[in-house]
């Protein structure tokens, strides 16, 4: 089947689910967490690795619970992995075949945190905890995980936290020494850039007032969201590492990600952009090509900027 023939039957049935259910802000918070622990949501059950561990890492903010995967050969690197979800759902179990897939692509151990979330523990109670469980990481990562190169990466908002620590671990700790970020169709402008207002109404995974929402319930009254800690498109990129940018057309989020890779290629910094035609949001969780050719270029960006074996 092609691209386009995979993508119409995507939409389908993305909008077919999408006319029956509730938006989110008529749902119980903690009954759509345990709709997706059901699979009962878009993206079907979950499938965990039998080769997952939950462990846990001390951090000057107390221990923090982490997902390891391990790769099928010696590690060449550590990946720090941070979820989506909206800042509100998700864990780190949800993406256990992806991250699998990229531990023996890439022979990285795979580390992905288990930060705390809103509404419960809103801004910035998730960025301390990625900062502070990242740090560990980097610290732990020869004697605890087999290496001691540095990738990072995350999906939708766990993109957005990923440049946060990013940009956390290079002015408040001086740390420039990632070997690549993974960022896809990440939220990097909080106040909502054009694309996210003008999708109103796509029945696509995400839509514009959804993504607000979840926003809303991340941020405190008042938050400036201006502020590069909250908004990371605001920043200055200097100093961070390679990167590599996917989104979809039809995403929501296409605007954020289109300028930060801009704002990444203008400070100099090795940046790749795929962008897919026509592809929604989380594209890459669903059984088609596209979502796999992603992947492999991800897993190929990062694996040629690790060390040789």
């Amino acid at each position: 089947m092609t691209d386009d023939r995979q993508l119409r039957a995507l939409e389908l049935r993305l909008s077919e689910f999408a006319r029956t259910a509730a938006p989110p802000w008529e749902v119980p918070i903690e009954e759509t967490r345990r709709s997706r622990e059901r699979g009962d949501s878009i993206f079907g059950p979950m499938v965990r690795s039998p080769r997952a561990t939950e462990e846990t890492i001390a951090t000057d903010r107390g221990p923090i619970a982490v997902r390891v995967i391990r790769p099928n050969t010696a590690p060449r690197g550590v990946y720090i992995h941070i979820h989506g979800g909206g800042w509100v759902f998700g864990a780190p179990h949800h993406q256990d075949s992806r991250l699998a897939h990229l531990a023996d692509t890439t022979s990285q151990t795979v580390v992905s945190i288990d930060y705390r979330l809103a509404p419960e523990h809103p801004y910035p109670g998730g960025p301390d905890d990625c900062e502070a469980a990242a740090l560990a990481i980097i610290d732990r990562g020869p004697d605890r995980f087999g290496a001691d190169a540095i990738t990072i990466g995350g999906e939708s908002a766990g993109a957005h936290l990923t440049v946060v620590t990013l940009l956390r671990l290079r002015d408040r700790h001086g740390w420039v020494s990632a070997a690549a970020a993974n960022l896809m169709y990440g939220v990097y402008d909080l106040r909502g850039t054009p694309s996210v207002h003008r999708a109103r109404s796509v029945p696509l995974v995400l839509t514009g007032p959804t993504l607000m929402w979840m926003i809303d319930r991340f941020l405190p009254s008042g938050t400036s969201r201006t502020d590069p800690d909250v908004s990371p498109l605001m920043a200055d990129p200097v100093g961070l590492p390679p990167a590599i940018f996917t989104v979809g057309t039809a995403d929501p989020v296409l605007d954020d990600t289109v300028l930060l890779h801009h704002l990444w290629c203008d400070a100099g910094i090795d940046a790749e952009l795929q962008r897919f035609d026509g592809a929604p949001h989380a594209f890459d969780a669903f059984d088609i090509d596209i979502g796999r050719r992603a992947l492999d270029r991800i897993s190929g960006f990062l694996a040629s900027r690790l060390p040789p074996k």
